[in-house]
């Protein structure tokens, strides 16, 4: 039985080609309008140094087993990020092995000290596909209580895209959004046969049509740091500082932490929101929230079930 095309090394190659233009390319200005936006599949080839049949084949998603050193020169033809090149490289020589077994994810007892020690500030642990493995109190009130939903809504993606709630929560939704999408991009490079990311992604596609477009640019992303703006039905608007770690023995596990400049007014809202949660929050322990978010029931999410 002939090999399946490499539909994602394909789209990506496409996408990526369309992106740049000849002049950023360092090509010659042509006379007249072009056919096709970004760069010809010849001048790809032409500038990563290989033939332009090869790069067609590639382009295909033949499976041609290529080179990282080719896989290089095409990355540079098409002015690749680091992380673009490496998603490149992993797409392109994708795991062989479809039956690779996904056991449930808990984080470990050290990790989850460190966790509930962070009593000032919001925290919380992302595992695989952005499933939410634990929270502490003070993340629960910023985002939702993670503890009152289903396990199979505790997943960053689901709520972002499935939970009108979550759009009120982020100044700029669309900017977040994108963010989740790149990132579950970039897991698809590693997981590429992971069976509960093709169940996201299928849901999220049929839900959403902002999710089916930007899946479709096929654009990576790993935010470590940055900035968020929110705003908080309780508190009002909020600029806070994040910060993802992941630990060196477990990439597949991300400790994400927010705060915001001391003496801002953000700093003095989260301080309310820090009391509100005290008050109004039901206390739940965290214990349930390593169980496996795909495994669980299905259900309705309901994010900030205490306002």
């Amino acid at each position: 039985m002939a090999e399946q095309p490499n539909t994602d090394l394909a789209a990506f190659l496409r996408s990526r080609r369309a992106r740049i233009t000849p002049a950023e390319a360092g090509l010659s200005p042509e006379v007249g309008a072009r056919r096709v936006p970004g760069l010809r599949r010849e001048e790809v080839a032409r500038l990563a140094g290989v033939s332009v049949d090869y790069y067609i084949r590639l382009e295909r998603g033949r499976h041609l087993n290529p080179s990282t050193s080719v896989l290089d020169a095409i990355a540079r033809a098409l002015h690749l990020t680091e992380l673009e090149r490496v998603h490149l490289v992993r797409i392109a020589k994708p795991t062989r092995d479809r039956r690779r077994p996904y056991p449930q994810q808990h984080i470990r007892p050290g990790l989850r000290v460190l966790l509930d020690s962070l009593i000032d500030v919001p925290a919380l642990v992302l595992g695989r596909r952005l499933d939410v493995l634990a929270a502490n109190h003070l993340a629960r009130a910023l985002y939702t209580d993670f503890n009152a939903l289903p396990a199979r809504s505790r997943n960053m993606a689901r709520l972002v895209f499935l939970d009108h709630r979550f759009r009120s929560l982020y100044v700029d939704w669309e900017d977040a959004a994108r963010g989740i999408v790149a990132a579950l991009r970039l897991y698809a490079g590693r997981h590429p046969h992971d069976p509960a990311l093709a169940e996201l992604v299928g849901e999220l596609s049929v839900q959403d049509a902002d999710f089916r477009t930007w899946w479709a640019d096929h654009d990576v992303a790993q935010r470590t740091h940055g900035t968020k703006h929110l705003h908080h039905p309780v508190v009002g608007d909020l600029v806070l500082c994040y910060e993802a770690f992941a630990p060196v023995d477990d990439p597949e596990q991300t400790l994400g932490v927010v705060v915001p400049q001391p003496g801002s007014p953000s700093a003095e809202r989260l301080k309310l929101l820090a009391s509100w949660a005290v008050t109004e929050q039901p206390s739940r322990a965290d214990t349930n929230l390593d169980e496996s978010p795909n495994g669980g029931p299905r259900g309705t999410s309901n994010p900030r079930t205490a306002d």
